[in-house]
């Protein structure tokens, strides 16, 4: 199990990519939040199995159609288990 925080530069807001992400996640069985930031970047925080992680780690790296991603920032942190479900918050 595995817990990473990511932040998205780019073209990523207005795109539906906070609701791609949540679909994702939900698909994937990842747990945490994802959420839009003042600075017109994403900000996600995904825990789960390894592999399931790392898949919505390289999603993020393109995102949806409509999105350009010129960044991605990525912080491995340490599992907690904290989250029962995916959640877009504000």
């Amino acid at each position: 199990m595995t817990r990473v925080s990511v932040i998205v530069h780019g073209r990523v807001q207005g795109v539906a990519f906070r609701h791609y992400t949540s679909r994702r996640a939900l698909e994937l069985k990842v747990t945490g939040w994802v959420r839009n930031l003042p600075d017109g970047a994403v900000e996600g925080l995904f825990e789960g199995d390894g592999r399931a992680v790392a898949t919505l780690v390289e999603w993020c790296r393109s995102g949806p159609a409509a999105a350009r991603v010129d960044r991605l920032d990525i912080r491995d942190g340490v599992y907690r288990g904290e989250f029962e479900s995916f959640a877009i918050t504000f």
